[in-house]
């Protein structure tokens, strides 16, 4: 797949978490696991969507089998990526710091997060007197 932006509807992104989260599983397993989420939909609502996920190429279905098993082909971080370019692009013009400051001063952060955040930061620090080495 190409790096345009993912183009997914809610319901859709929301039968997708399921794969991700749960692993392939048939129309069946992926409506049980819907419900256990407080969604009511119709067998022929999940066969719809895991239908037209697949025609978008984000899933693929073994059919093999007596039932088809569907398993996500995009990955979560696919998905992220392009609905997080598209908000840069929309919101901050494509800048990516003013993101980042704005979840940083409104969100909670974990102290796992924080101290990954600061690793980061510090991997991304002794990097920059490189590149800057590099550039002259």
């Amino acid at each position: 797949m190409t790096q345009r932006e993912v183009d997914l509807g809610s319901a859709e992104l929301d039968v997708l978490k399921v794969l991700w989260s749960g692993g392939p599983g048939t129309v069946r397993d992926v409506l049980r696991r819907l419900q256990e989420q407080g969604r009511k939909w119709a067998y022929t609502t999940v066969q719809t969507f895991l239908t037209r996920l697949e025609q978008k190429g984000h899933v693929v279905s073994d059919k093999s089998g007596l039932a088809h098993v569907f398993r996500a082909r995009t990955t979560r971080e696919r998905v992220s990526r392009s609905r997080l370019r598209a908000l840069l692009d929309q919101l901050y013009d494509g800048s990516a710091g003013p993101l980042v400051l704005q979840l940083v001063r409104d969100e909670r952060l974990s102290r796992d997060d924080l101290d990954e955040l600061q690793a980061l930061i510090e991997r991304l620090d002794a990097k920059e007197p490189k590149r800057r080495r590099e550039r002259s």
